[in-house]
């Protein structure tokens, strides 16, 4: 991991996922090779704000990239979540 994907990394352990997302975005979008790893971090700060469709999106891209990627367990993680929730219980 670069020293750049590990001070993002503090950045999203410290809670700031704003200034994580910023650094993400812009770390993505100056490497034309980037691997799976900035979308996964990108998919792990906007889980954690709660931003479902936006984490599985990097996820998914995460994945699509290396299959093997950490993002497997993630993707499954939220799905299982948003696969337990059912508005039909809270809406009679």
């Amino acid at each position: 991991m670069t020293e750049q994907l590990q001070d993002i990394k503090r950045l999203i352990d410290q809670g700031d996922m704003e200034r994580a997302i910023y650094e993400l975005t812009n770390f993505i979008r100056n490497d034309a090779h980037v691997n799976d790893e900035p979308y996964y971090l990108l998919g792990n700060a906007y889980r954690k704000m709660g931003d479902w469709q936006q984490a599985l999106n990097n996820y998914m891209e995460a994945i699509e990239r290396n299959p093997d990627s950490p993002a497997v367990s993630a993707r499954d993680m939220i799905m299982d979540i948003l696969n337990f929730y059912n508005k039909d219980m809270y809406n009679q």
